[in-house]
């Protein structure tokens, strides 16, 4: 498998090279210089298989024998011991239930897989790196989890101050051995831009081994692509076309999506839906990309105003905006209709739905009433409801059960180190780290 830079098509790495630097030096994105089809033969048959044999094959695929089959499947084996159910809400509508991993939030299957792949190119290298990784919720629990105590990494997620809820902030700094959580003064875009800049600094690059775990690297993205097939091997018999709603925020997750729609997953149509952060919708409307700063929301996962993945979305689709269009809609929402269609839900179905998954849902649902043909609609169901027990339980009145992985937490210590929002600080914190 090669990569180019979305900056410079001529700039071609490899895979470990890709997974190892998270960003081309020019400050692109990596992208496949192929994305190869699966044969129609796996399609015909997808049904009968599991997560994790669908897991395979899609890896074998893309990775075209740069892994041998036998180190593929011990990977998949090792990071992919989860499910992930479509459940039935109401009529045709499924939720897409990704919060079955260790720290119940999708983002188990990219920092598991990611993990296990790295830990694989470290024991054939004998070296150590140290990965930086930006979270506005669950990216940052997920990647503490999934690299803890591996050995030969170091890990510092940076999640901005008071903008992540009380679980999740338990969940990414309550682990230590390997893993530091820095508490910064700003938002996750000013995280996000920490962390980017670090890889553009000529002396950090030089004395650490750096790398990232957000979604802007391609180690991610292929691990979210296996739920998306396996959707699809549940939902098949039902033999109606597929509509996925994708509640975004740094776009990886629906990036994962589209290119699993051009490897030959049949896909009807994919729905980005966002909270106040409407940069993308108003893409959608405008053609013109204006980011901005990011507000604060209940679906704080998807707090973001300059999402990175729309550089690959843009990139898939020939760089066009009507290219984009015509695989992707988009649609807004406001906390205030996240909270009420929640409480509707959860009263007429008694499914409960986290504010990610709310959002998710409406946009699945506008999207259908624009349509004339029955589709069965999915709507990508994020992280798990307790997570925002302090959001939702009032307004319920009910109480929410919170799951062990969860429960355990509760006494432990909060381990963080506070730091503004500058590059400077941040820079001789890793150096002297």
């Amino acid at each position: 498998m090669q990569l180019y830079s979305t900056n410079n098509p001529n700039h071609i790495v490899s895979l470990e090279e890709a997974v190892f630097k998270g960003l081309p030096p020019d400050n692109g994105l990596y992208m496949p210089t192929n994305i190869p089809t699966l044969p129609k033969s796996f399609f015909d048959t997808i049904e009968n298989l599991s997560m994790q044999e669908i897991a395979f094959e899609v890896t074998k695929t893309l990775l075209k024998g740069y892994i041998s089959d036998v180190d593929i499947k011990k990977i998949i084996d090792e990071a992919i011991t989860f499910t992930a159910p479509a459940v039935q809400v109401h009529d045709n509508i499924y939720s897409l239930e990704l919060y079955h991993g260790p720290t119940l939030a999708f983002k188990d299957f990219g920092a598991r897989f990611m993990s296990k792949l790295m830990a694989y190119f470290l024991e054939k290298q004998a070296s150590n790196i140290n990965i930086l990784v930006a979270t506005s919720g669950d990216t940052g629990g997920a990647v503490a989890s999934g690299f803890y105590k591996t050995n030969g990494i170091k890990v510092t997620i940076l999640y901005p101050s008071g903008k992540v809820s009380t679980l999740q902030e338990k969940q990414l700094t309550t682990l230590g051995e390997n893993i530091t959580a820095l508490e910064i003064d700003g938002t996750f875009d000013d995280c996000q831009k920490l962390v980017k800049t670090a890889f553009l600094d000529a002396e950090l690059t030089q004395k650490l081994n750096l790398s990232s775990a957000n979604s802007i690297n391609i180690a991610r993205l292929i691990p979210q692509s296996f739920y998306y097939f396996n959707t699809y091997a549940q939902l098949k018999k039902l033999g109606k076309p597929i509509v996925f709603s994708i509640p975004s925020g740094n776009f990886g997750n629906i990036c994962a999506g589209l290119m699993a729609q051009k490897m030959g997953l049949p896909v009807h149509h994919f729905v980005a839906s966002v909270n106040a952060n409407d940069t993308f919708v108003q893409f959608l409307k405008t053609g013109e990309y204006k980011p901005k700063p990011s507000v604060a929301t209940l679906s704080n996962a998807m707090d973001v105003g300059n999402p990175s993945n729309f550089v690959r979305i843009f990139e898939l689709f020939g760089k066009t905006a009507d290219g984009v269009r015509n695989a992707v809609s988009g649609f807004s929402y406001d906390d205030d209709i996240t909270r009420k269609i929640t409480r509707e839900i959860y009263n007429k179905t008694g499914y409960l739905m986290d504010p990610h998954g709310a959002v998710g849902y409406l946009g699945l649902m506008d999207y259908l009433k624009t349509q004339k043909t029955e589709l069965t609609g999915v709507f990508l169901h994020t992280a798990h409801p307790a997570k925002f027990i302090d959001t939702f339980e009032t307004d319920l009145k009910s109480k929410v059960e919170i799951p062990f992985e969860l429960s355990k937490l509760a006494n432990k210590p909060k381990v963080s180190i506070k730091m503004a929002n500058n590059f400077g600080d941040f820079k001789t914190f890793l150096l002297k780290k």
